[in-house]
């Protein structure tokens, strides 16, 4: 609903020209098994306002009269009170193959779920209240730490895309918004990412199990709520992993990585990016989760909702100091016009009622592709 809509963070787009999808579902696998680390390095969410969690079982701690919190969170935007479902907790999506995991998707978006079912449709007055009743009513329902990704043709399902032409990018879900950035990312974080990325792509990365998945769910929640913990151990295998030796695992592999990307687009930047991470975990008080605890104790009387408007303003401020050239601006201006007359038009030809179209839209015809033939050389990664 509503709440959950208010969360934020950034999807970070990455592809590599070259790869086919069996490289990247092996990435895929690596990063998940891997992204306790961007969790910890980079959660900034350890708190939140006291009216979020009305209604809710969270085993939040109080902080103020208006926030909640856990001393050693790092994202809680990630854990079980942030962008989840907690209908999808028995989804067990698999990554081994493109095949697989569009099997899975496909499942989930036409199978019947009792839960939506009985909801029905529609209100008394015929407005929706859902979509659909499959567990996932569209694709981007999916709530995952990094999803395959590609471009969708207008009016285009994203799984009938997937299947008909492959992966083209990946989609990183799993960074918070860095509340001290006004961008709310550093360059040195986007460097970070390009080589544990790299580092997913270049290491072995097995199939993946319906154990492992379990423990990857388990490992998310718990790094969420508890990564700072001194001692804080991961479950891998069956086994209990201290995260100091997981990470000094990963930072090790890191470090020779970085040097290559530096020797190719020249200067230090990268091999600088993953230096100053391993310093960080030999300073937990220093990561963005951290801070933000401490500057709201320090200034905002441990008031979430003080230091956020306060980081807002802090923002919207530096923003307005500067100032786009008039060409941009009216070039700008002039996308805005056109943007309204195109949707004027679109409107005006539209002789097709509402409900048709979205029974043809979800139907399950439109998931299936007609040629499968995946192309593998894709532009080189990108944010946003």
């Amino acid at each position: 609903g509503r709440r959950m809509q208010t969360i934020s963070g950034i999807h970070y787009n990455w592809s590599l020209p070259g790869l086919d999808d069996a490289a990247y579902f092996g990435l895929i696998r690596n990063f998940r098994r891997h992204a306790f680390l961007l969790m910890v390095l980079f959660g900034a969410s350890p708190a939140v306002n006291a009216s979020f969690l009305q209604g809710r079982e969270h085993g939040l701690q109080p902080l103020s009269d208006d926030t909640f919190y856990l001393p050693y969170a790092t994202s809680l935007r990630m854990g079980r009170l942030g962008y989840q479902s907690d209908a999808q907790s028995n989804l067990a999506v698999s990554y081994n193959s493109i095949e697989g995991y569009a099997a899975s998707l496909h499942a989930a978006l036409v199978a019947p779920y009792p839960a939506y079912a009985s909801l029905g449709l529609k209100e008394a007055d015929g407005t929706y209240r859902q979509l659909g009743t499959s567990l996932l009513q569209i694709e981007n329902e999916f709530y995952g730490t990094i999803r395959p990704k590609r471009v969708i043709h207008q009016g285009e399902r994203p799984l009938h895309a997937l299947r008909e032409r492959g992966v083209e990018y990946v989609e990183v879900r799993i960074m918070d918004l860095n509340p001290f950035e006004p961008l709310g990312i550093q360059a040195s974080t986007m460097r970070f990412l390009d080589i544990f990325l790299l580092y997913c792509l270049q290491t072995p990365s097995p199939e993946d199990t319906p154990q492992e998945l379990a423990e990857i769910t388990l490992n998310q929640r718990n790094v969420a709520e508890r990564g700072r913990e001194p001692g804080f151990v991961l479950k891998r295998d069956g086994k209990e992993i201290p995260f100091a030796v997981g990470a000094s695992t990963i930072m090790d592999r890191m470090r020779t990585i970085a040097p290559q990307v530096d020797a190719v687009l020249g200067g230090t930047n990268y091999a600088q990016a993953i230096e100053a991470a391993r310093h960080a975990l030999t300073d937990m008080d220093s990561l963005p989760s951290a801070q933000v605890l401490k500057t709201m104790q320090t200034d905002y009387g441990n008031s979430f909702s003080r230091f956020v408007m306060a980081q807002s303003q802090r923002t919207k401020t530096q923003a307005s100091l500067g100032r786009l050239p008039d060409a941009v601006v009216q070039s700008f201006e002039q996308q805005a016009l056109d943007s309204w007359k195109a949707q004027r038009a679109i409107e005006a030809a539209d002789t097709l009622p509402f409900d048709h179209y979205l029974t043809q839209y979800l139907a399950p015809s439109r998931l299936t592709p007609v040629h499968p033939n995946p192309t593998h050389s894709h532009p080189v990664g990108q944010s946003d």
